[in-house]
């Protein structure tokens, strides 16, 4: 089998790192980690000036792999899914080059913390974000979607699992360009050339200041909503909701909840 995520160095500077899990691209554990593996990876080259994150397939990203939640035996695998994507966004946020989330389809769950921590988003004009987390008995990446949307229509989302369009983030200035998809990856590489193309020393240095001024401490708010996670596991409350998702879905592997 392939591995869900690939790293190609383009050449001028510029990393591409690809999600292609089939059919939905919703992540195993394994899949979150490599990831955040890559990503850092990139960053710690010194001929890397820039990332570009895509995916292949319908959709930018759906979450985590709910089968292999319910497959396993306790709550291995939903810890696992948990550290998993804490340290893939983390690995976004602490990239020590810019990252620049191209993102085509739907970008739900784990997608929205990938987004959301992003420095810079490029959008088809199909793309859709949102968080369904409330309908699979979860909670976690609020965090990140506070980053894309002003705080109210954050909380209407959140409580509705309602998704937003990549036209309505342009308004809001969390997308940078939206675009026909067969445009997308161009668009993700003009920018990335622009900025390829500037004293690495220097932009390496501009992400540490900004990430060092920026007011919301997004590790920390977001490993404390995954405790709320926990405590609906613990419950059962996310075990019926998710079998309810796989019930209704014909047992197809999705995404959407995040978060263990």
């Amino acid at each position: 089998m392939a591995a869900a995520v690939s790293s190609v160095h383009t050449g001028k500077h510029i990393r591409v790192i690809t999600m292609n899990a089939p059919p939905v691209n919703a992540l195993t554990v394994q899949g979150w980690f490599d990831v955040a593996n890559a990503i850092t990876a990139a960053g710690d080259d010194p001929d890397c000036h820039v990332v570009v994150l895509r995916a292949d397939g319908r959709g930018f990203n759906a979450g985590v792999d709910i089968k292999e939640i319910e497959r396993s035996e306790g709550y291995s695998a939903l810890i696992g899914a948990n550290q998993g994507c804490a340290a893939a966004f983390a690995a976004v946020y602490d990239c020590k080059v810019p990252v620049i989330a191209a993102v085509n389809g739907y970008c739900l769950g784990g997608g929205i913390g990938l987004v959301g921590n992003a420095d810079i988003v490029i959008a088809s004009d199909d793309a859709t974000f949102g968080l369904p987390e409330v309908d699979r008995g979860a909670l976690g990446a609020a965090t990140h979607l506070a980053r894309l949307v002003p705080q109210h229509l954050m909380r209407a989302l959140y409580y509705t699992a309602s998704t937003i369009t990549a036209q309505q983030l342009l308004h809001h200035g969390s997308v940078y360009r939206v675009v026909p998809r067969d445009e997308l990856d161009e668009a993700a590489l003009e920018v990335a050339r622009a900025i390829a193309a500037k004293d690495t020393r220097v932009i390496r240095k501009a992400k540490e200041a900004i990430n060092g001024i920026d007011p919301q401490p997004v590790h920390r708010s977001y490993r404390y909503e995954q405790g709320f996670t926990f405590e609906l596991n613990l419950a059962g409350v996310s075990d019926g909701a998710r079998q309810e998702f796989l019930a209704r879905s014909g047992g197809h592997s999705n995404g959407g909840s995040t978060h263990g």
